[in-house]
């Protein structure tokens, strides 16, 4: 079913449309607004597909719902109806974001053309969204439990905003997945995600890798080299480890987030980047704050949302999920079926003290699917998953 909303003070004209869209199409439900006002405050009550809207009315003209709509509800198409004399305005609607425009009295072929292809636009437009929103398999976030769902809740409000976020946890809690679902669930999806992580990098190489240097900035610098940040333009770059950045490199970070420019190293020339900032941590940046090892300031720069990842042990409802989730994933990279646990396994498995946390169950269940029997036992696991 498709709702299409007729905006026009002209009673015979509602009508009219109303009778030849209702006969064309009994998919198609229509509802009249008598004029701009009344329409306005019923396109914030309920969903439409398309709006027809008239363009010179009492109280709010059409120029006006088009803009008032454009706000509260971008992704419906509108047709403007234009009287004698209105092509000037009909125009500058199609400027303003309308669809199409239909001349008064309106032609029956150019009326339902338009309405059948306003109300496709439409449906692209609903699953490009859809499929934009849609995480990536090789990011996939499992779990049911409170905790989880919590942060899967909390991600799904952040990620369409520019927010910056800071996630923290423990190692092998699966941070990086909560930087791709952020990244993918974005506007900034179809950009560039690079991910660095801080802590791997030597500490007088971390500004070169963050902001690229020029030839001649040091030693081994043979040639200009463009920095994360730079490849990161349009799109986000996720700062891992954070914590063990270096502070002259996270001055030159502060910078960035704030003017929206890095330089490269051995430059003083500004350059302009669009990125979004995600960062993670498995330390206490409190802490290094009040040891003066992270700066204050660039913490609540990167904090705008704190997103805590539990460990393993905090969320152990989880385990059976993980279980399966690995069992099939690693069967399908190894080229064999997968193999099922008994439930005595599973149960002995969550009662494990994770210190590895997620990455350390994986291993466990890789290592159970290769020495185990063709249904893992509880006997597998007391043999091949001894802590």
């Amino acid at each position: 079913m498709s709702k299409i909303l007729i905006i026009e003070d002209e009673s015979a004209i509602r009508r009219v449309l109303t009778k030849i869209l209702t006969e064309e199409n009994d998919h198609y439900i229509v509802s009249e607004a008598e004029d701009g006002l009344a329409g306005i405050e019923i396109l914030k009550k309920e969903d439409f597909d398309l709006v027809i809207c008239d363009i010179k009315m009492p109280k709010m003209d059409g120029v006006e719902v088009l803009e008032a709509t454009k706000k509260i509800k971008p992704e419906i198409p509108i047709v403007m109806i234009s009287g004698h004399g209105e092509l000037e305005t009909a125009v500058q609607t199609m400027r303003l974001g309308a669809f199409d425009y239909i001349s008064k009295p309106p032609d029956l072929n150019r009326l339902l053309n338009t309405v059948r292809n306003a109300l496709d636009r439409k449906s692209l437009v609903v699953e490009n969204k859809r499929l934009k929103r849609k995480v990536s398999k090789n990011y996939e976030m499992i779990g049911e439990s409170k905790n989880i769902t919590n942060i899967k809740n909390m991600i799904e409000k952040v990620a369409p905003t520019e927010a910056r976020v800071l996630i923290t946890g423990p190692n092998g809690t699966g941070k990086e997945l909560v930087a791709h679902w952020i990244h993918e669930k974005s506007e900034r999806s179809k950009g560039p995600f690079i991910e660095i992580n801080c802590a791997a990098i030597p500490s007088e190489l971390i500004e070169s890798e963050l902001f690229g240097h020029v030839k001649g900035a040091f030693t081994s610098a043979n040639k200009d080299r463009a920095g994360k940040f730079e490849a990161a333009n349009g799109g986000t770059i996720f700062l891992d480890e954070i914590g063990d950045m270096s502070l002259s490199a996270q001055a030159k970070v502060l910078r960035a987030l704030q003017e929206s420019k890095v330089q490269r190293v051995g430059s003083d020339k500004d350059i302009k980047v669009d990125v979004r900032v995600v960062a993670a941590t498995n330390k206490d940046l409190k802490k290094e704050i009040a040891d003066k090892k992270f700066r204050e300031d660039l913490y609540h720069r990167l904090a705008v949302i704190l997103i805590k990842v539990p460990s393993l042990n905090n969320r152990r409802d989880d385990i059976p999920l993980l279980i399966e989730h690995f069992s099939k994933k690693i069967a399908v990279a190894q080229g064999t079926s997968p193999k099922t646990f008994s439930l005595d396994a599973i149960k002995l498995l969550q009662e494990y003290d994770w210190t590895g946390n997620i990455r350390e169950l994986r291993n466990v269940v890789e290592r159970l699917l290769i020495l185990g029997e063709h249904e893992i036992s509880k006997n597998d696991v007391s043999l091949f998953a001894s802590k």
